[in-house]
């Protein structure tokens, strides 16, 4: 069964979709539109995007389980391999994930990933550089980006 979980967020409402073992989903909302039901397990993901925010973590530790296509899956495991402070473009990743081809493909299955920033699809950027979609907004994007990279870049 899948609960929610709602947190105050520098930006804006956080919800956290859980199962007993596993996060499944997070991403900005604007209202909380669900039954509210904390645990141990969403406190910790919060607790440890909170700590991401405020730059005393890179990675993060809990259980979590990606649902999508094949396709998609490989997409979100390669986001994960884009090391902390560093960009791809989705022609990179679509080539990473084994098809050169299937640029528009890699931007489709970032746009659909369920657990934002810990699953770093704010690390992927146009061809020519510009910042592009992002679920929680082009200005999260640009924080967590500028986050990452300190004073090497600024968006």
């Amino acid at each position: 069964m899948i609960k929610h979980a709602f947190y105050n967020f520098e930006f804006g409402t956080l919800k956290i979709g859980y199962t007993e073992s596993a996060i499944i989903s997070i991403r900005t909302v604007g209202k909380i539109d669900d039954k509210d039901e904390h645990s141990q397990l969403s406190d910790m993901a919060y607790e440890q995007i909170c700590e991401y925010i405020k730059g005393r973590r890179k990675t993060f530790d809990f259980p979590y389980e990606l649902h999508g296509t094949e396709f998609q899956k490989r997409v979100w495991n390669e986001l994960c391999r884009i090391p902390y402070g560093e960009t791809r473009t989705y022609k990179q990743v679509a080539e990473a994930a084994g098809n050169s081809k299937a640029s528009r493909a890699a931007g489709a299955a970032n746009g659909k990933n369920p657990i934002m920033i810990v699953i770093p699809c704010h690390r992927v950027i146009g061809t020519d550089g510009k910042l592009t979609g992002y679920a929680g907004g082009i200005e999260l994007k640009k924080t967590l980006l500028n986050l990452e990279q300190g004073a090497n870049k600024i968006y």
